[in-house]
């Protein structure tokens, strides 16, 4: 049995059903966790080859249960590149949840604005994704039974619950920001120069998790929608140092509003 078809197996052991919309938190988020109803909470290290959440504001633990009538796996922490971890490792989490049947994830994450028109604290949408993480997690060999060797990115946020999001948005009178988001590899903060270069390159964001795990959920044929927090403006936007404090202080402080608008947003989804 390969590992992530133990994991699998361990945790339809534990769980009350099969979720079928994955949720993923990100630094300073992880507080949503606690509106999930009627919670089985299982801690990372107690599945089978799942990856320990190491990076501080990430909980690591697997929460499933019901928000707004639907069934959820929510988790609480993600895996790095940065912290040491393989492409296949980082994206592991993603790929259990497909195997368990998810068929919609909704990724989150904090984000440096890149955009001058972004303000900590705002929402975005991701639109797309520019990969400088220097890996693919499908490099190697292919698992047919996961998906295609050559999977197509062009549609990789679904068009369709990015309009669900963006009304939802509007319901709630939110401003949902919309951008492109580019994925480096950390841990250190990207360089005035560095950000200068992603600016050129069409990036509104700047992070350090998600693609990978959009490509692989792309890749087992999940529908992807993903939201960003702009916990703080990239290098060189303010003259200022960046601290992962503000990072976690900023996503609790808007994470009210974040809840509310993934609240509506699982509300809506369907297959």
């Amino acid at each position: 049995m390969n590992p992530v078809d133990a994991a699998v197996a361990h945790l339809k052991e534990y769980l009350p059903f099969l979720p079928e919309i994955g949720i993923v938190l990100g630094s300073g988020l992880g507080a949503f966790a606690e509106a999930v109803e009627d919670p089985t909470v299982i801690a990372y290290q107690d599945i089978p080859h799942w990856p320990a959440s190491t990076a501080i504001g990430h909980a690591g633990k697997l929460v499933a249960g019901r928000i707004a009538g639907k069934r959820v796996a929510v988790l609480a922490g993600r895996a790095h590149l940065y912290e040491g971890y393989s492409p296949q490792q980082a994206t592991f989490s993603v790929r259990a949840l497909g195997q368990l049947g998810v068929g919609s994830l909704l990724l989150t994450n904090a984000a440096g604005g890149i955009n001058p028109a972004y303000r900590p604290g705002d929402l975005v949408l991701l639109s797309d994704h520019i990969n400088l993480q220097g890996s693919n997690p499908l490099a190697g060999p292919n698992n047919d039974a996961w998906g295609d060797r050559f999977p197509g990115m062009t549609f990789a946020y679904h068009p369709a619950y990015r309009e669900i999001a963006q009304r939802c948005a509007a319901e709630l009178g939110f401003v949902l920001q919309n951008g492109i988001y580019a994925g480096l590899l950390g841990p250190s903060y990207e360089t005035p120069a560095e950000i200068r270069y992603l600016r050129s390159i069409g990036a509104d964001l700047v992070g350090m998790s998600t693609v990978a795990e959009v490509i692989v959920a792309v890749h087992m044929r999940m529908k992807v929608l993903a939201i960003s927090c702009v916990t703080n403006m990239a290098a060189g936007m303010l003259n200022q140092e960046l601290h992962h404090q503000e990072v976690l202080d900023t996503g609790r402080q808007h994470a009210g509003r974040f809840e509310q608008l993934v609240r509506s947003i699982v509300a809506n989804l369907h297959e």
